[in-house]
């Protein structure tokens, strides 16, 4: 404990790391104040009756990514969204056009080019969103009645489709400010606020539900401890790794010796990250968020199936995770690259022929080790149901925020620590060569 405070006291001695820091809190806050500015044109007090109905719908999930930004249709409703869904389309078409394929492939320059071809598909997605919501929000009424849009026509859709895309586009910037002169990735952090600003009013219902006697001492003790419990294993899950041993041969080039040396290939369990959940969640409730368009007896059927606490939306929804898991990290990882890059520079793993050998070998140690990492993403995505319908829990623990916040403190954390080491002050995560150097020193 003592040690962690001598550390996080580190943080504030060196100049530019403390710089980042407040750069970063600077920014943040900003994105927080404009979470309360409104767009014009709303009746805010309707549309938030009308989102007390639609926790369960897609619509429910964008609010959850917007830090309630879309419950109160502030000028950041889109949230960061858009900018993640047009990285996703822009990871899937490098594997499908190769020109993009090539571009990637480029350093430096081909990734400067695809996020500007980010950027450019951000602002048409958020264009596009903005003035579905707004069609969307004209024909919405609380359930007292009451209209969400007092004057609707193309005034205010257009007005909402200007306002909400600059707010994108401004929380894009804040973002990338914040990835490029703070500390941690700008997106993922913009994400962890507007999750973890919640926070604060899920302490007030547990302290009000345990003052009237709805939950008992009991179980709001075990269910800290579970949480507790939760959050260590998903950073386990995070953290865990299979490292496959390479050995590179040594050449000798004129005088000079290369190679000889032995590393390791790092698979992560959990390669594609909250990726999966994101996907699945999105196509699971997109049924539920279609019949609030569309009331149609059959699509309402579908969407009373695909409601959360049914068999059938818990079985779909852990399978729809399994599936996107392996998908995207066959997206994202491809052993033939990697096996054709160890074999260019003399690298071979213990036992195994270089090239297609290598490829299959790896490819086969990653779909092994993928699976208990995609069980665990959704088990982890299905205790929230879980724990609001047996044990009345106010608020929503586990799923896609819990997986964001831990993945996103541990790269935060990561980076400083990063700092730290670099100036040789102790850092954050200690390591056991450090205190055995420390012993034999003594």
């Amino acid at each position: 404990m003592i040690e962690g405070l001598q550390s996080f006291q580190n943080v504030f001695k060196i100049p530019e790391l403390k710089r980042r820091l407040m750069f970063t809190a600077v920014l943040l806050i900003a994105y927080r104040l404009g979470a309360h500015v409104p767009t014009p044109g709303i009746d805010g007090h309707a549309l938030a009756q009308f989102f007390d109905q639609v926790q369960g719908t897609l619509l429910g999930m964008v609010d959850l990514f917007s830090g309630g930004n879309l419950r109160r249709l502030s000028i950041f409703a889109l949230g960061i969204m858009p900018y993640i869904s047009a990285s996703i389309i822009l990871q899937l078409l490098t594997v499908v056009i190769p020109a993009l394929e090539r571009l990637a492939k480029e350093g430096e320059a081909g990734r400067k080019k695809i996020t500007q071809y980010t950027r450019y598909g951000t602002i048409v997605l958020s264009g596009v969103q903005a003035l579905g919501i707004a069609i969307g929000l004209e024909s919405m009424r609380s359930p007292g009645g009451a209209s969400i849009v007092p004057n609707p026509g193309w005034g205010f859709r257009l007005l909402t489709m200007v306002t909400l895309t600059a707010g994108t586009a401004l929380i894009m910037w804040i973002g990338e400010q914040i990835s490029e002169k703070g500390i941690g990735n700008g997106i993922s952090l913009i994400i962890f606020a507007g999750i973890v600003v919640r926070l604060p009013s899920a302490v007030t219902a547990s302290y009000t539900l345990l003052t009237t006697g709805e939950m008992k001492l009991f179980v709001f003790l075990s269910l800290i401890a579970l949480m507790v419990a939760v959050t260590a294993a998903v950073v386990l899950m995070q953290e865990g790794q299979r490292k496959i041993p390479v050995q590179y041969a040594r050449r000798v080039v004129g005088r000079r010796v290369y190679g000889g040396q032995s590393t390791h290939i790092p698979l992560r369990i959990n390669t594609a990250g909250v990726i999966p959940v994101i996907f699945a969640s999105s196509l699971i409730l997109f049924p539920a968020t279609l019949t609030r368009f569309v009331p149609h007896p059959w699509m309402q059927a579908i969407a009373d199936a695909l409601s959360p606490g049914r068999f059938s939306y818990t079985m779909l929804y852990m399978g729809l995770i399994v599936f996107f898991a392996y998908f995207y990290t066959a997206i994202v990882f491809n052993p033939i690259d990697l096996a054709d890059n160890m074999k260019k520079y003399g690298g071979f793993i213990p036992g195994v022929r270089p090239g297609k050998k290598t490829a299959e070998y790896i490819d086969h140690v990653l779909t092994r080790i993928t699976l208990p990492g995609a069980l665990f993403l959704a088990l982890i995505s299905v205790l929230p149901d879980f724990l609001i319908r047996w044990f009345n829990v106010p608020f929503y623990f586990g799923g896609t925020s819990l997986l964001i916040v831990v993945g996103v403190a541990l790269d935060t954390v990561r980076q400083m620590e990063s700092h730290l080491l670099m100036r040789n002050y102790e850092g954050f995560l200690k390591r056991s060569r450090s205190r055995s150097g420390a012993f034999s020193r003594g």
